[in-house]
């Protein structure tokens, strides 16, 4: 199988196949739903994904490996991802 969110910098096998499984297959879903929309897919379908998948997923949109994101654009995700969590709980 052709998987083109395997050919992505980043996501590997498993990467994909969560995503998969929360009905992302292309790189234009991916963007659709951005890092942090894509991760809290994930997470809230029950997979144990770590921070780094957030990263990583960054990585793959903006073509850079996940360890190069500048520590403040990795704290700016977080603050998104923490915002994001905080407006479903209210």
């Amino acid at each position: 199988m052709n998987d083109e969110l395997q050919h992505l910098k980043n996501l590997g096998k498993t990467s994909a196949q969560w995503l998969h499984a929360v009905g992302i297959h292309s790189a234009n879903d991916l963007r659709r739903y951005g890092a942090v929309g894509a991760y809290r897919a994930v997470r809230a379908r029950g997979f144990r994904a770590s921070k780094v998948l957030l990263y990583a997923i960054e990585g793959a949109l903006l073509d850079v490996h996940w360890s190069e994101l500048p520590p403040a654009h990795k704290a700016e995700l977080n603050g998104k991802l923490d915002a994001s969590q905080n407006d479903n709980k209210s």
